[in-house]
């Protein structure tokens, strides 16, 4: 079963599994959502990605989280915390990317909201 980590008025925000590949793949493989990443991923950039999520789940216990649409079920994108370098020291993130029909709806605030509380 897979894990539900938060819940918002909208949202459901959960472990991924490798049954989200596909959708994980449509968001990552778009030039418009990886524009911060000087483009689009892969398929083998998109697996990697993915495995770093699930490592990230082992390792520290959260990551980023697949974020559903309640009323659908839809994975529209990915939010959490990560930990990243800075200054020689790890520090944690709150990150997210959103398919890119889902930008400007309010989304991204709801479940970064979420994971920062």
């Amino acid at each position: 079963m897979k894990r539900i980590v938060l819940e918002t008025n909208r949202l459901l925000l959960r472990e991924m599994t490798l049954s989200d590949m596909g959708a994980l793949s449509s968001i990552l493989q778009d030039e418009r959502v990886m524009y911060a990443y000087n483009g689009a991923f892969n398929e083998e950039e998109t697996m990697v990605w993915m495995q770093k999520q699930l490592q990230r789940y082992k390792d520290y216990g959260f990551g980023l989280w697949g974020v559903f649409l309640k009323d659908t079920d839809e994975m529209i994108g990915q939010c959490g915390i990560t930990m990243q370098e800075y200054k020689t020291v790890q520090v944690p993130e709150i990150g997210y990317l959103l398919a890119h029909k889902y930008w400007h709806k309010g989304y991204a605030v709801e479940a970064a909201t979420a994971c920062r509380e």
